[in-house]
Protein backbone atom coordinates (compact mmCIF):
# COMPACT_ATOMS: atom_id res chain seq x y z
CA UNK A 1 0.00 0.00 0.00
CA UNK A 2 2.89 2.38 0.77
CA UNK A 3 4.29 1.76 -2.70
CA UNK A 4 0.88 2.49 -4.23
CA UNK A 5 0.68 5.79 -2.33
CA UNK A 6 4.12 6.79 -3.56
CA UNK A 7 3.15 6.02 -7.14
CA UNK A 8 -0.09 7.95 -6.73
CA UNK A 9 1.75 10.96 -5.28
CA UNK A 10 3.70 11.38 -8.52
CA UNK A 11 0.41 12.15 -10.27
CA UNK A 12 -0.78 14.53 -7.53
CA UNK A 13 2.47 16.50 -7.28
CA UNK A 14 1.80 18.92 -10.20
CA UNK A 15 -1.45 20.03 -8.53
CA UNK A 16 -0.18 20.63 -5.00
CA UNK A 17 -1.66 24.14 -4.98
CA UNK A 18 -5.18 22.83 -5.61
CA UNK A 19 -4.66 20.13 -2.98
CA UNK A 20 -3.57 22.61 -0.31
CA UNK A 21 -6.54 24.89 -1.07
CA UNK A 22 -8.96 21.97 -0.91
CA UNK A 23 -7.34 20.58 2.23
CA UNK A 24 -7.28 23.93 4.07
CA UNK A 25 -10.94 24.69 3.33
CA UNK A 26 -12.05 21.19 4.31
CA UNK A 27 -10.13 21.31 7.60
CA UNK A 28 -11.45 24.77 8.45
CA UNK A 29 -14.98 23.64 7.64
CA UNK A 30 -14.54 20.65 9.97
CA UNK A 31 -13.23 22.91 12.75
CA UNK A 32 -16.25 25.21 12.41
CA UNK A 33 -18.52 22.17 12.67
CA UNK A 34 -16.96 21.38 16.06
CA UNK A 35 -17.88 24.85 17.32
CA UNK A 36 -21.63 24.25 16.99
CA UNK A 37 -22.09 22.11 20.16
CA UNK A 38 -20.09 24.68 22.18
CA UNK A 39 -22.30 27.53 20.96
CA UNK A 40 -25.41 25.51 21.90
CA UNK A 41 -23.93 24.87 25.33
CA UNK A 42 -23.25 28.59 25.77
CA UNK A 43 -26.79 29.59 24.71
CA UNK A 44 -28.52 27.06 27.02
CA UNK A 45 -26.36 27.46 30.14
CA UNK A 46 -25.42 31.14 29.97
CA UNK A 47 -27.78 33.11 27.76
CA UNK A 48 -31.07 31.29 28.28
CA UNK A 49 -31.14 31.68 32.09
CA UNK A 50 -30.41 35.43 31.73
CA UNK A 51 -33.54 35.94 29.67
CA UNK A 52 -31.70 38.46 27.48
CA UNK A 53 -33.33 37.85 24.12
CA UNK A 54 -31.04 40.38 22.42
CA UNK A 55 -27.92 38.42 23.38
CA UNK A 56 -29.60 35.21 22.26
CA UNK A 57 -30.41 36.89 18.92
CA UNK A 58 -26.80 38.01 18.48
CA UNK A 59 -25.60 34.50 19.31
CA UNK A 60 -27.95 33.06 16.69
CA UNK A 61 -26.75 35.61 14.13
CA UNK A 62 -23.17 34.65 14.96
CA UNK A 63 -24.09 31.02 14.39
CA UNK A 64 -25.57 31.95 11.00
CA UNK A 65 -22.29 33.69 10.09
CA UNK A 66 -20.41 30.50 11.01
CA UNK A 67 -22.76 28.49 8.79
CA UNK A 68 -22.33 31.04 5.97
CA UNK A 69 -18.55 30.78 6.12
CA UNK A 70 -18.85 27.00 6.25
CA UNK A 71 -21.07 26.94 3.14
CA UNK A 72 -18.54 29.04 1.19
CA UNK A 73 -15.75 26.72 2.30
CA UNK A 74 -17.82 23.70 1.26
CA UNK A 75 -18.27 25.19 -2.23
CA UNK A 76 -14.54 25.82 -2.54
CA UNK A 77 -13.38 22.37 -1.46
CA UNK A 78 -16.16 20.61 -3.37
CA UNK A 79 -15.50 22.40 -6.69
CA UNK A 80 -11.74 22.92 -6.58
CA UNK A 81 -11.20 19.62 -4.79
CA UNK A 82 -12.94 17.79 -7.64
CA UNK A 83 -10.87 19.77 -10.13
CA UNK A 84 -7.81 18.42 -8.33
CA UNK A 85 -9.11 14.87 -8.66
CA UNK A 86 -10.23 15.24 -12.28
CA UNK A 87 -6.89 16.80 -13.25
CA UNK A 88 -5.10 13.71 -11.94
CA UNK A 89 -7.60 11.43 -13.67
CA UNK A 90 -7.12 13.31 -16.96
CA UNK A 91 -3.33 13.07 -16.76
CA UNK A 92 -3.54 9.36 -16.02
CA UNK A 93 -5.91 8.79 -18.93
CA UNK A 94 -3.55 10.65 -21.27
CA UNK A 95 -0.57 8.68 -20.01
CA UNK A 96 -2.45 5.40 -20.45
CA UNK A 97 -3.45 6.34 -24.01
CA UNK A 98 0.18 7.22 -24.76
CA UNK A 99 1.17 3.80 -23.43
CA UNK A 100 -1.36 2.18 -25.76
CA UNK A 101 0.42 3.86 -28.68
CA UNK A 102 3.77 2.41 -27.57
CA UNK A 103 2.68 -1.18 -27.02
CA UNK A 104 3.34 -3.61 -29.86
CA UNK A 105 1.13 -5.90 -31.90
CA UNK A 106 2.13 -8.78 -29.63
CA UNK A 107 0.44 -7.04 -26.68
CA UNK A 108 -2.77 -6.45 -28.65
CA UNK A 109 -2.73 -10.05 -29.85
CA UNK A 110 -3.11 -11.12 -26.21
CA UNK A 111 -5.58 -8.48 -24.93
CA UNK A 112 -9.18 -7.79 -25.87
CA UNK A 113 -10.19 -4.33 -27.07
CA UNK A 114 -13.13 -4.15 -24.65
CA UNK A 115 -10.83 -4.93 -21.72
CA UNK A 116 -8.39 -2.19 -22.72
CA UNK A 117 -11.26 0.26 -23.20
CA UNK A 118 -12.42 -0.45 -19.65
CA UNK A 119 -8.95 0.38 -18.31
CA UNK A 120 -9.05 3.86 -19.80
CA UNK A 121 -12.70 4.60 -18.93
CA UNK A 122 -14.37 2.77 -16.01
CA UNK A 123 -11.18 2.00 -14.08
CA UNK A 124 -10.18 5.67 -13.96
CA UNK A 125 -13.57 7.16 -13.07
CA UNK A 126 -13.26 6.55 -9.32
CA UNK A 127 -9.57 7.46 -9.14
CA UNK A 128 -10.47 11.15 -9.34
CA UNK A 129 -12.85 10.74 -6.40
CA UNK A 130 -10.17 8.87 -4.48
CA UNK A 131 -7.63 11.64 -5.18
CA UNK A 132 -10.07 14.29 -3.94
CA UNK A 133 -11.56 12.57 -0.91
CA UNK A 134 -8.82 10.13 0.12
CA UNK A 135 -6.29 12.23 2.11
CA UNK A 136 -8.88 14.85 2.96
CA UNK A 137 -11.42 12.43 4.45
CA UNK A 138 -8.79 10.55 6.46
CA UNK A 139 -7.32 13.71 7.96
CA UNK A 140 -10.65 15.37 8.69
CA UNK A 141 -12.00 12.15 10.17
CA UNK A 142 -9.00 12.00 12.48
CA UNK A 143 -9.26 15.69 13.33
CA UNK A 144 -12.98 15.44 14.06
CA UNK A 145 -12.44 12.32 16.13
CA UNK A 146 -9.71 13.92 18.25
CA UNK A 147 -11.45 17.30 18.42
CA UNK A 148 -14.83 15.96 19.52
CA UNK A 149 -13.25 13.62 22.07
CA UNK A 150 -11.18 16.50 23.50
CA UNK A 151 -14.30 18.64 23.92
CA UNK A 152 -16.19 15.72 25.47
CA UNK A 153 -13.31 15.24 27.94
CA UNK A 154 -13.54 18.93 28.77
CA UNK A 155 -17.28 18.63 29.49
CA UNK A 156 -17.19 15.31 31.43
CA UNK A 157 -14.12 13.09 31.27
CA UNK A 158 -15.77 10.03 32.85
CA UNK A 159 -18.62 9.98 30.34
CA UNK A 160 -16.20 10.74 27.49
CA UNK A 161 -14.04 7.69 28.26
CA UNK A 162 -17.09 5.42 28.56
CA UNK A 163 -18.38 6.68 25.21
CA UNK A 164 -15.04 6.49 23.37
CA UNK A 165 -14.29 2.88 24.32
CA UNK A 166 -16.20 1.56 21.29
CA UNK A 167 -14.17 3.60 18.72
CA UNK A 168 -11.21 1.17 18.37
CA UNK A 169 -13.66 -1.66 17.59
CA UNK A 170 -15.33 0.44 14.89
CA UNK A 171 -11.95 1.34 13.33
CA UNK A 172 -10.94 -2.33 13.32
CA UNK A 173 -14.20 -3.26 11.58
CA UNK A 174 -13.64 -0.55 8.95
CA UNK A 175 -10.16 -1.89 8.20
CA UNK A 176 -11.42 -5.48 7.99
CA UNK A 177 -14.24 -4.65 5.60
CA UNK A 178 -11.92 -2.42 3.54
CA UNK A 179 -9.70 -5.41 2.73
CA UNK A 180 -12.69 -7.55 1.78
CA UNK A 181 -14.20 -4.79 -0.36
CA UNK A 182 -10.91 -4.24 -2.22
CA UNK A 183 -10.80 -7.93 -3.17
CA UNK A 184 -14.46 -7.86 -4.25
CA UNK A 185 -13.96 -4.80 -6.46
CA UNK A 186 -10.85 -6.29 -8.07
CA UNK A 187 -13.11 -9.11 -9.27
CA UNK A 188 -15.84 -6.66 -10.23
CA UNK A 189 -13.54 -4.61 -12.49
CA UNK A 190 -12.39 -7.80 -14.18
CA UNK A 191 -16.02 -8.83 -14.76
CA UNK A 192 -17.05 -5.46 -16.21
CA UNK A 193 -14.05 -5.65 -18.54
CA UNK A 194 -15.34 -9.03 -19.76
CA UNK A 195 -18.77 -7.49 -20.38
CA UNK A 196 -17.22 -4.65 -22.39
CA UNK A 197 -15.18 -7.14 -24.40
CA UNK A 198 -18.32 -9.18 -25.10
CA UNK A 199 -20.27 -6.08 -26.22
CA UNK A 200 -17.33 -4.95 -28.36
CA UNK A 201 -17.22 -8.32 -30.14
CA UNK A 202 -20.99 -8.43 -30.62
CA UNK A 203 -21.45 -4.91 -31.96
CA UNK A 204 -18.34 -5.13 -34.14
CA UNK A 205 -19.59 -8.40 -35.62
CA UNK A 206 -23.33 -7.68 -35.57
CA UNK A 207 -23.62 -8.29 -39.32
CA UNK A 208 -22.14 -11.76 -38.91
CA UNK A 209 -24.37 -12.43 -35.88
CA UNK A 210 -27.52 -11.53 -37.77
CA UNK A 211 -26.40 -13.24 -40.96
CA UNK A 212 -26.08 -16.53 -39.06
CA UNK A 213 -29.23 -15.85 -37.00
CA UNK A 214 -27.17 -16.36 -33.82
CA UNK A 215 -28.78 -13.59 -31.75
CA UNK A 216 -30.01 -16.09 -29.15
CA UNK A 217 -26.52 -17.56 -28.78
CA UNK A 218 -25.00 -14.09 -28.31
CA UNK A 219 -27.66 -13.26 -25.74
CA UNK A 220 -26.77 -16.39 -23.78
CA UNK A 221 -23.05 -15.49 -23.80
CA UNK A 222 -23.82 -11.96 -22.63
CA UNK A 223 -26.23 -13.24 -19.98
CA UNK A 224 -23.44 -15.41 -18.58
CA UNK A 225 -21.06 -12.44 -18.29
CA UNK A 226 -23.83 -10.22 -16.95
CA UNK A 227 -24.83 -12.78 -14.31
CA UNK A 228 -21.22 -13.16 -13.18
CA UNK A 229 -20.90 -9.39 -12.78
CA UNK A 230 -24.18 -9.30 -10.84
CA UNK A 231 -22.99 -12.00 -8.43
CA UNK A 232 -19.62 -10.32 -7.89
CA UNK A 233 -21.18 -6.93 -7.30
CA UNK A 234 -23.72 -8.32 -4.87
CA UNK A 235 -20.89 -9.92 -2.89
CA UNK A 236 -19.34 -6.48 -2.56
CA UNK A 237 -22.64 -4.93 -1.49
CA UNK A 238 -23.16 -7.74 1.04
CA UNK A 239 -19.83 -6.90 2.67
CA UNK A 240 -20.73 -3.21 2.63
CA UNK A 241 -24.20 -3.87 4.10
CA UNK A 242 -22.70 -5.89 6.97
CA UNK A 243 -20.25 -3.11 7.71
CA UNK A 244 -22.93 -0.39 7.68
CA UNK A 245 -25.42 -2.34 9.77
CA UNK A 246 -22.92 -3.43 12.44
CA UNK A 247 -21.38 0.04 12.66
CA UNK A 248 -24.82 1.66 12.80
CA UNK A 249 -25.98 -0.58 15.64
CA UNK A 250 -22.81 -0.06 17.68
CA UNK A 251 -22.88 3.73 17.32
CA UNK A 252 -26.56 3.93 18.23
CA UNK A 253 -26.01 1.72 21.28
CA UNK A 254 -23.31 4.11 22.43
CA UNK A 255 -25.59 7.12 21.80
CA UNK A 256 -28.30 5.54 23.97
CA UNK A 257 -25.67 4.68 26.58
CA UNK A 258 -24.41 8.29 26.57
CA UNK A 259 -27.96 9.56 26.92
CA UNK A 260 -28.69 7.31 29.92
CA UNK A 261 -25.40 8.05 31.67
CA UNK A 262 -25.64 11.74 30.83
CA UNK A 263 -29.14 11.88 32.32
CA UNK A 264 -27.80 10.28 35.51
CA UNK A 265 -25.03 12.94 35.69
CA UNK A 266 -27.60 15.73 35.18
CA UNK A 267 -29.93 14.32 37.88
CA UNK A 268 -26.98 14.19 40.29
CA UNK A 269 -25.93 17.78 39.42
CA UNK A 270 -22.66 16.66 37.81
CA UNK A 271 -23.65 18.11 34.41
CA UNK A 272 -25.72 21.09 33.35
CA UNK A 273 -28.49 20.83 30.79
CA UNK A 274 -26.38 22.73 28.26
CA UNK A 275 -23.42 20.41 28.84
CA UNK A 276 -25.71 17.39 28.47
CA UNK A 277 -27.13 18.55 25.12
CA UNK A 278 -23.68 19.66 23.92
CA UNK A 279 -22.26 16.25 24.89
CA UNK A 280 -24.96 14.44 22.92
CA UNK A 281 -24.23 16.61 19.87
CA UNK A 282 -20.52 15.86 20.27
CA UNK A 283 -21.35 12.14 20.48
CA UNK A 284 -22.89 12.37 17.01
CA UNK A 285 -19.84 14.29 15.80
CA UNK A 286 -17.58 11.66 17.35
CA UNK A 287 -19.08 8.91 15.18
CA UNK A 288 -19.45 10.97 12.02
CA UNK A 289 -15.83 10.21 10.98
CA UNK A 290 -16.53 6.46 11.39
CA UNK A 291 -19.69 6.77 9.32
CA UNK A 292 -17.80 8.89 6.77
CA UNK A 293 -15.13 6.24 6.43
CA UNK A 294 -17.77 3.55 6.00
CA UNK A 295 -19.57 5.59 3.36
CA UNK A 296 -16.30 6.28 1.52
CA UNK A 297 -15.29 2.63 1.70
CA UNK A 298 -16.86 1.78 -1.66
CA UNK A 299 -15.13 4.64 -3.52
CA UNK A 300 -11.80 3.85 -1.85
CA UNK A 301 -11.94 0.20 -2.82
CA UNK A 302 -12.95 1.08 -6.37
CA UNK A 303 -10.19 3.67 -6.60
CA UNK A 304 -7.50 1.34 -5.27
CA UNK A 305 -8.64 -1.55 -7.50
CA UNK A 306 -8.79 0.77 -10.53
CA UNK A 307 -5.34 2.20 -9.81
CA UNK A 308 -3.84 -1.28 -9.55
CA UNK A 309 -5.33 -2.25 -12.93
CA UNK A 310 -4.09 1.05 -14.37
CA UNK A 311 -0.56 0.30 -13.18
CA UNK A 312 -0.69 -3.15 -14.78
CA UNK A 313 -0.80 -1.46 -18.19
CA UNK A 314 1.53 1.43 -17.35
CA UNK A 315 4.15 -1.02 -16.06
CA UNK A 316 3.87 -3.18 -19.18
CA UNK A 317 7.25 -2.95 -20.88
CA UNK A 318 6.84 -2.60 -24.68
CA UNK A 319 8.73 -5.41 -26.40
CA UNK A 320 9.35 -3.10 -29.36
CA UNK A 321 11.68 -0.39 -28.08
CA UNK A 322 13.92 2.20 -29.68
CA UNK A 323 17.65 2.19 -29.04
CA UNK A 324 18.75 5.16 -26.86
CA UNK A 325 20.83 6.46 -29.77
CA UNK A 326 18.29 5.63 -32.51
CA UNK A 327 19.11 7.00 -35.96
CA UNK A 328 16.91 9.18 -38.19
CA UNK A 329 17.88 8.76 -41.83
CA UNK A 330 17.64 11.90 -44.01
CA UNK A 331 16.51 9.72 -46.93
CA UNK A 332 15.79 6.04 -47.58
CA UNK A 333 16.76 4.18 -50.77
CA UNK A 334 14.95 0.94 -49.93
CA UNK A 335 17.64 -1.78 -49.91
CA UNK A 336 16.33 -4.53 -47.60
CA UNK A 337 18.11 -7.59 -46.29
CA UNK A 338 16.74 -10.38 -44.09
CA UNK A 339 19.52 -12.47 -42.52
CA UNK A 340 18.82 -15.76 -40.69
CA UNK A 341 15.40 -14.65 -39.41
CA UNK A 342 13.58 -16.90 -36.94
CA UNK A 343 10.22 -15.90 -35.49
CA UNK A 344 7.26 -17.45 -33.69
CA UNK A 345 4.10 -15.98 -32.21
CA UNK A 346 3.73 -16.25 -28.45
CA UNK A 347 2.70 -19.75 -27.42
CA UNK A 348 3.10 -21.16 -30.94
CA UNK A 349 5.82 -22.93 -32.91
CA UNK A 350 8.16 -20.90 -35.10
CA UNK A 351 6.56 -19.54 -38.25
CA UNK A 352 9.93 -18.61 -39.79
CA UNK A 353 13.17 -20.50 -39.28
CA UNK A 354 16.53 -19.19 -40.52
CA UNK A 355 15.03 -17.23 -43.45
CA UNK A 356 17.37 -15.05 -45.53
CA UNK A 357 16.84 -12.96 -48.70
CA UNK A 358 17.54 -9.49 -50.09
CA UNK A 359 15.45 -6.90 -51.95
CA UNK A 360 17.13 -4.19 -54.02
CA UNK A 361 15.96 -0.57 -53.89
CA UNK A 362 13.09 -0.04 -56.34
CA UNK A 363 12.52 -3.77 -56.81
CA UNK A 364 9.04 -5.29 -56.69
CA UNK A 365 9.07 -8.63 -54.90
CA UNK A 366 6.01 -10.83 -54.45
CA UNK A 367 5.58 -13.48 -51.76
CA UNK A 368 3.36 -16.47 -52.50
CA UNK A 369 2.71 -19.79 -50.83
CA UNK A 370 0.18 -21.64 -48.70
CA UNK A 371 -1.69 -19.90 -45.87
CA UNK A 372 0.21 -19.85 -42.59
CA UNK A 373 3.63 -20.18 -44.23
CA UNK A 374 4.73 -16.77 -42.91
CA UNK A 375 4.26 -14.35 -45.83
CA UNK A 376 2.44 -11.68 -43.76
CA UNK A 377 4.84 -12.31 -40.87
CA UNK A 378 7.83 -11.51 -43.11
CA UNK A 379 6.27 -8.17 -44.03
CA UNK A 380 5.19 -7.39 -40.44
CA UNK A 381 8.79 -7.71 -39.25
CA UNK A 382 10.05 -4.95 -41.55
CA UNK A 383 8.17 -2.03 -39.86
CA UNK A 384 8.91 -3.72 -36.49
CA UNK A 385 5.32 -4.56 -35.70
CA UNK A 386 7.09 -7.59 -34.23
CA UNK A 387 10.77 -8.30 -33.59
CA UNK A 388 12.35 -11.57 -34.73
CA UNK A 389 13.56 -14.01 -32.10
CA UNK A 390 16.82 -14.39 -34.00
CA UNK A 391 18.43 -12.74 -36.99
CA UNK A 392 18.86 -9.23 -38.35
CA UNK A 393 16.89 -7.10 -40.80
CA UNK A 394 18.72 -4.19 -42.38
CA UNK A 395 17.45 -1.18 -44.31
CA UNK A 396 20.06 0.51 -46.49
CA UNK A 397 22.69 -1.47 -44.59
CA UNK A 398 21.51 -0.37 -41.13
CA UNK A 399 19.91 -2.71 -38.59
CA UNK A 400 16.29 -1.57 -38.32
CA UNK A 401 16.59 -1.82 -34.52
CA UNK A 402 19.10 1.06 -34.73
CA UNK A 403 16.56 3.27 -36.52
CA UNK A 404 13.96 5.35 -34.70
CA UNK A 405 10.48 3.86 -35.01
CA UNK A 406 9.19 7.11 -36.48
CA UNK A 407 11.89 7.10 -39.16
CA UNK A 408 11.31 3.44 -39.98
CA UNK A 409 7.53 3.53 -40.15
CA UNK A 410 7.32 6.90 -41.90
CA UNK A 411 9.26 5.39 -44.78
CA UNK A 412 7.08 2.28 -45.05
CA UNK A 413 3.50 2.22 -46.31
CA UNK A 414 1.14 -0.71 -45.77
CA UNK A 415 -2.03 -1.42 -47.77
CA UNK A 416 -3.94 -4.43 -46.44
CA UNK A 417 -6.86 -6.55 -47.56
CA UNK A 418 -8.85 -5.60 -44.46
CA UNK A 419 -8.75 -1.81 -44.77
CA UNK A 420 -9.32 0.12 -41.56
CA UNK A 421 -11.06 3.45 -42.00
CA UNK A 422 -11.83 5.81 -39.14
CA UNK A 423 -15.38 6.94 -38.42
CA UNK A 424 -15.26 10.38 -39.96
CA UNK A 425 -15.22 11.89 -43.42
CA UNK A 426 -13.49 10.96 -46.65
CA UNK A 427 -11.26 14.00 -46.15
CA UNK A 428 -10.18 12.80 -42.68
CA UNK A 429 -9.30 9.33 -43.90
CA UNK A 430 -7.37 10.37 -47.01
CA UNK A 431 -5.52 13.13 -45.12
CA UNK A 432 -4.45 10.56 -42.53
CA UNK A 433 -1.58 9.81 -44.90
CA UNK A 434 -0.26 13.36 -44.43
CA UNK A 435 -2.05 15.25 -41.67
CA UNK A 436 -1.08 18.72 -42.93
CA UNK A 437 -2.10 18.02 -46.53
CA UNK A 438 -3.86 20.82 -48.38
CA UNK A 439 -7.05 20.58 -50.41
CA UNK A 440 -5.22 20.31 -53.73
CA UNK A 441 -2.94 17.54 -52.43
CA UNK A 442 -5.92 15.54 -51.16
CA UNK A 443 -7.69 15.80 -54.50
CA UNK A 444 -4.52 14.81 -56.38
CA UNK A 445 -4.16 11.71 -54.18
CA UNK A 446 -7.83 10.87 -54.79
CA UNK A 447 -7.35 11.26 -58.56
CA UNK A 448 -4.32 8.97 -58.61
CA UNK A 449 -6.26 6.39 -56.57
CA UNK A 450 -9.18 6.74 -59.04
CA UNK A 451 -11.73 7.66 -56.37
CA UNK A 452 -12.11 11.36 -57.25
CA UNK A 453 -15.17 10.75 -59.48
CA UNK A 454 -16.96 8.97 -56.63
CA UNK A 455 -16.14 11.80 -54.21
CA UNK A 456 -17.48 14.43 -56.61
CA UNK A 457 -20.72 12.43 -56.98
CA UNK A 458 -21.41 12.78 -53.25
CA UNK A 459 -23.46 15.82 -52.08
CA UNK A 460 -20.88 16.61 -49.38
CA UNK A 461 -17.81 15.74 -51.44
CA UNK A 462 -14.74 15.23 -49.26
CA UNK A 463 -16.86 15.96 -46.20
CA UNK A 464 -19.01 12.86 -46.77
CA UNK A 465 -19.34 10.86 -43.54
CA UNK A 466 -18.44 7.22 -44.18
CA UNK A 467 -19.62 5.61 -40.90
CA UNK A 468 -17.76 3.38 -38.49
CA UNK A 469 -14.92 1.54 -40.25
CA UNK A 470 -16.21 2.95 -43.55
CA UNK A 471 -19.41 0.88 -43.43
CA UNK A 472 -21.10 3.17 -45.98
CA UNK A 473 -18.49 2.40 -48.64
CA UNK A 474 -18.04 -0.66 -50.83
CA UNK A 475 -14.93 -2.84 -50.58
CA UNK A 476 -13.41 -1.26 -53.67
CA UNK A 477 -14.10 2.27 -52.43
CA UNK A 478 -12.45 1.49 -49.10
CA UNK A 479 -9.37 0.18 -50.89
CA UNK A 480 -9.15 3.30 -53.03
CA UNK A 481 -9.35 5.54 -49.96
CA UNK A 482 -6.53 3.50 -48.42
CA UNK A 483 -4.50 3.84 -51.62
CA UNK A 484 -5.21 7.59 -51.78
CA UNK A 485 -3.84 8.16 -48.28
CA UNK A 486 -0.79 6.08 -49.25
CA UNK A 487 -0.20 8.40 -52.22
CA UNK A 488 -0.21 11.26 -49.72
CA UNK A 489 2.21 9.48 -47.40
CA UNK A 490 4.47 8.80 -50.40
CA UNK A 491 6.79 6.25 -48.70
CA UNK A 492 9.85 4.83 -50.49
CA UNK A 493 8.89 1.30 -49.35
CA UNK A 494 5.46 -0.21 -49.94
CA UNK A 495 3.86 -3.38 -48.53
CA UNK A 496 0.73 -4.68 -50.29
CA UNK A 497 -0.78 -7.42 -48.13
CA UNK A 498 -3.38 -9.16 -50.31
CA UNK A 499 -4.76 -5.75 -51.13
CA UNK A 500 -7.13 -6.97 -53.87
CA UNK A 501 -8.00 -10.55 -52.88
CA UNK A 502 -11.41 -9.65 -51.42
CA UNK A 503 -12.64 -7.77 -54.51
CA UNK A 504 -14.54 -8.83 -57.59
CA UNK A 505 -12.62 -9.21 -60.83
CA UNK A 506 -13.63 -5.87 -62.39
CA UNK A 507 -12.95 -3.88 -59.23
CA UNK A 508 -9.70 -5.79 -58.72
CA UNK A 509 -8.47 -4.73 -62.17
CA UNK A 510 -9.24 -1.08 -61.43
CA UNK A 511 -7.59 -1.23 -58.00
CA UNK A 512 -4.60 -3.05 -59.52
CA UNK A 513 -4.07 -0.14 -61.89
CA UNK A 514 -3.96 2.22 -58.90
CA UNK A 515 -1.56 -0.09 -57.07
CA UNK A 516 0.70 -0.35 -60.12
CA UNK A 517 0.94 3.43 -60.23
CA UNK A 518 1.51 3.56 -56.48
CA UNK A 519 4.35 1.01 -56.75
CA UNK A 520 6.33 2.91 -59.41
CA UNK A 521 9.76 3.94 -58.18
CA UNK A 522 9.31 2.24 -54.79
CA UNK A 523 10.65 -0.87 -53.15
CA UNK A 524 7.49 -2.97 -53.07
CA UNK A 525 6.68 -6.15 -51.17
CA UNK A 526 3.51 -7.85 -52.37
CA UNK A 527 1.61 -10.70 -50.70
CA UNK A 528 -0.87 -12.27 -53.08
CA UNK A 529 -2.91 -15.42 -53.56
CA UNK A 530 -4.07 -14.53 -57.06
CA UNK A 531 -0.92 -15.18 -59.04
CA UNK A 532 -2.19 -13.32 -62.10
CA UNK A 533 -1.74 -10.02 -60.22
CA UNK A 534 2.01 -10.55 -59.66
CA UNK A 535 3.10 -11.80 -63.11
CA UNK A 536 5.00 -8.55 -63.71
CA UNK A 537 6.84 -8.56 -60.35
CA UNK A 538 10.64 -8.33 -60.65
CA UNK A 539 10.95 -11.40 -58.47
CA UNK A 540 8.64 -13.89 -56.82
CA UNK A 541 9.61 -15.65 -53.59
CA UNK A 542 7.76 -18.86 -52.75
CA UNK A 543 7.37 -19.34 -48.98
CA UNK A 544 6.42 -22.64 -47.34
CA UNK A 545 6.36 -23.82 -43.75
CA UNK A 546 9.96 -25.01 -44.30
CA UNK A 547 11.18 -21.59 -45.49
CA UNK A 548 11.91 -20.23 -48.97
CA UNK A 549 11.54 -23.03 -51.46
CA UNK A 550 12.20 -21.12 -54.71
CA UNK A 551 12.47 -17.64 -56.14
CA UNK A 552 12.74 -16.01 -59.54
CA UNK A 553 10.70 -14.30 -62.28
CA UNK A 554 7.21 -15.53 -63.14
CA UNK A 555 8.24 -17.17 -66.41
CA UNK A 556 11.15 -18.96 -64.76
CA UNK A 557 9.03 -20.36 -61.94
CA UNK A 558 6.16 -21.43 -64.21
CA UNK A 559 8.52 -23.59 -66.24
CA UNK A 560 10.41 -24.80 -63.18
CA UNK A 561 7.92 -27.50 -62.22
CA UNK A 562 8.06 -26.43 -58.58
CA UNK A 563 5.38 -25.35 -56.11
CA UNK A 564 4.76 -22.06 -57.93
CA UNK A 565 4.20 -23.88 -61.18
CA UNK A 566 1.68 -26.19 -59.53
CA UNK A 567 -0.11 -23.26 -57.84
CA UNK A 568 -0.29 -21.30 -61.10
CA UNK A 569 -1.56 -24.29 -63.06
CA UNK A 570 -4.23 -24.97 -60.43
CA UNK A 571 -5.41 -21.34 -60.46
CA UNK A 572 -5.33 -21.13 -64.24
CA UNK A 573 -7.46 -24.27 -64.59
CA UNK A 574 -9.92 -23.16 -61.88
CA UNK A 575 -10.18 -19.74 -63.45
Amino acid sequence: MIQLLRRFYTYAKPYKGLFYLDFFCAVLCGALELSFPLIVNYVIDDLLPSGDIQLILWACLGLLVVYGISSVLQYVFTYWGHQFGISIETDMRRKLFDQYQRLSFRFYDNNKTGNLTTRITNDLLDIGELAHHGPEDIFIAGMTLVGSFTLMMYINWQLAIMTFIIVPLLLWLAGLFFQRMTLAYNHMFSDIASINARVEDNIGGIRVVQAFANEAYEKSLFAENNKKFFVTKMKGYKIMAKNFSISYMLTRMVSVFAMLCGAWFVINDKMSYGEFISFLLLTNLLYQPINKLNTALESYTKGVAGFKRYLEIIDEVPDIREAPDAINLPSVRGDIHYKNITFGYEGHANVLSNVSFSIRAGETVAFVGPSGAGKSTICSLLPRFYDPGQGVITLDGIDIKDLSLNCLRTNIGVVQQDVFLFSGTLRDNIAYGMLNAGEAEIWEAARRARIDDFIRSQPDGLDTVIGERGVKLSGGQKQRVAIARMFLKNPPILILDEATSALDTETELLIQQSLDELSKGRTTLIIAHRLATIKNADRIIVVTDKGISEQGHHNELVTGNGLYSRLYTAQFRSG
